[in-house]
């Protein structure tokens, strides 16, 4: 058993897809109507096209998604982020066993880059 996949609901596939594949550099695997499937690492993200979905809901659930980095990549990333007028919530900073930076997707959707690993983290919060 493991981590399988995160589904992420966005309102426009194509502005999404410009973002994720375009500027994050995932690779894209399979695209439908409204759903597009994309590969980073070992993991694999769906985005779900769903533009009726209240906008300002209160919700309990997945605060942010984050997807590993290699240290040496994180600041030239994070430079690339900037570039493409990407906002940015916090960082780089180093944080949990290794550096950090927030920022946001189209949609508003909190997605985080982090070059640490769970061991390292774990030895930071013990």
């Amino acid at each position: 058993m493991g981590f399988s996949h995160v589904t992420i609901n966005v309102s426009d596939l194509e502005r999404s897809l410009a973002f994720y594949v375009g500027t994050l550099g995932m690779k894209l695997v399979h695209r439908a109507r409204q759903d597009a499937y994309l590969e980073w690492g070992e993991a694999w993200i769906c985005l779900q096209e769903r533009p009726m979905l209240p906008m300002a809901r209160p919700q309990f659930g997945v605060d942010h998604v984050a997807f590993y980095i290699p240290q040496d990549e994180l600041h030239a990333t994070v430079d690339a982020l900037k570039a493409a007028n990407v906002p940015m919530i916090r960082g780089p900073v180093e944080r949990g066993g290794g550096w950090t930076v927030n920022f946001l997707d189209p949609d508003g959707t909190q997605l985080e880059f982090h070059s640490g690993t769970l061991g390292e983290r774990m030895k930071v919060w013990k």
